[in-house]
């Protein structure tokens, strides 16, 4: 109790020193407001980039291996292509399937935009994608309404189909959709199943179209190659993707190069596909956000830098001003550590003031950069909490010096000083 009440009156005389020259202490703190506000919005970009890296990968699946066929923009590159590959095939599909160690499930997919669709819907129309039934383990979906089809109905190509969110509101309003029926083309399907909403990544994923996984009708393989034809067909190659999902303790990354081996052997190196392994996107991700972090921070941390050099050069003046002051308080019994805790106080005083001005400060500017650019920011507790904690010790430290040269003064000169 007796230490906090001799801190009280220097706590009281470091705030008065402050208030009595306002914009000189508000001048001061400059420095640590931009340099706090900087800290403060720069982890906040980072964050919501972590946030939105992560969301897209979850989306994929950490476990999942995607492979993806390029297709061919016009009947000219698709023929030297067919020189070299047959294009993504269920051949392929089968040598996956029985070379490769430590996959859990596996399904190839083929999709294509209706030309048609009914009921008609003012909104965009949604993909049809064929896939077999482990689609719904790979993906991790969640059924709201109905099932998911079977191998039964995928075997025998039963006209069935599963709605994602977005195409059963858009196709068939709001009450239950399960047993009504869309048209797609010249066929009927009936709904089986109704999906949960799925989150979209809010970030493109390099080799991988961009779709709305809610505006999605998902029937089976069969049923879809089957039953359907694709008026851009000849463009096409047999399947144009495959969703697999390796056990828990398989290397994704490991098993995607035995994929992309196979693949590369039998198209003869055409370069026809593209191999997707979410696990090896969050790797090379992080390092980046990583690089891109420290970067921001040493930015950041040059305008905490010379905040601190603004108070050194404004404790030294006051140092200055204040020596009369000095002597007289050494003369009537302080002691030079009284001195320095006394100036520290006024240097802590003027960073924390000046730091909690910054962190309002990067609140604001982290909201004016997500609504400007459209980026996600995320304002964390750690980094109010890490710029907060540096600009203190910026106070600290650089106000040792100016504390230093204060105790240091002879009390005698200190007196007579005008």
């Amino acid at each position: 109790m007796s230490a906090f009440s001799g801190i009280l009156p220097e706590l009281y005389m470091g705030l008065s020193s402050l208030l009595v020259h306002k914009l000189r202490s508000l001048l001061t703190m400059l420095g640590m407001i931009f340099g706090v506000g900087a800290v403060v919005a720069m982890l906040s970009i980072t964050a919501g980039a972590q946030k939105d890296i992560l969301s897209s990968i979850d989306m994929l699946g950490v476990n999942n291996i995607l492979i993806e066929a390029k297709e061919a923009v016009d009947r000219n590159e698709l023929q030297a292509r067919r020189l070299i590959s047959p294009g993504l095939t269920f051949r392929d599909f089968r040598a996956i399937a029985e070379n490769v160690g430590g996959i859990q499930a596996i399904t190839p997919r083929k999709r294509f935009k209706p030309q048609k669709v009914l009921p008609k819907t003012a909104n965009e129309s949604p993909m049809l994608i064929g896939v077999e039934p482990t689609y719904l383990d790979i993906q991790s979906l969640k059924i709201v309404e109905g099932r998911f089809f079977n191998d039964e109905e995928n075997r025998d190509s039963i006209p069935v189909c599963v709605l994602g969110e977005s195409a059963k509101v858009n196709l068939l309003g709001y009450d239950r959709a399960v047993g009504k029926f869309v048209k797609i083309n010249d066929t009927w399907l009936q709904v089986i199943g109704v999906l949960a909403p799925q989150a979209s990544a809010d970030t493109e994923v390099e080799g991988l179209e961009v779709v709305n996984r809610n505006n999605l009708v998902i029937a089976p393989l069969n049923t879809v190659m089957r039953r359907f034809e694709d008026n851009n067909s000849y463009l096409k190659d047999e399947i144009d993707g495959i969703y697999i999902k390796v056990k828990d303790g398989t290397d994704s990354i490991e098993t995607a190069g035995v994929v992309t081996a196979i693949l590369t052997a039998t198209h003869k190196d055409a370069g026809d596909f593209t191999v997707v392994v979410p696990a090896g996107l969050l790797e090379q991700r992080a390092r980046t956000l990583g690089i891109f972090n420290i970067v921001m921070i040493c930015i950041a941390g040059i305008s905490l830098l010379v905040g601190g050099i603004g108070i050194m050069n404004i404790m030294l003046a006051t140092v200055l001003e204040r020596t009369r002051e000095i002597g007289i308080r050494r003369a009537i019994g302080a002691r030079q550590a009284d001195i320095i805790r006394q100036f520290l106080t006024e240097a802590v005083l003027i960073s924390i003031v000046g730091g909690l001005i910054g962190i309002a400060f990067g609140f604001s500017l982290s909201w004016i950069i997500a609504a400007a650019a459209g980026w996600s920011t995320v304002v964390t507790t750690t980094s109010i909490a890490v710029a907060f904690t540096v600009s203190v010790g910026i106070g600290l430290l650089f106000g040792i010096y100016p504390a230093m040269q204060a105790a240091k003064l002879d009390p005698i000169e200190a007196i007579r000083y005008e």
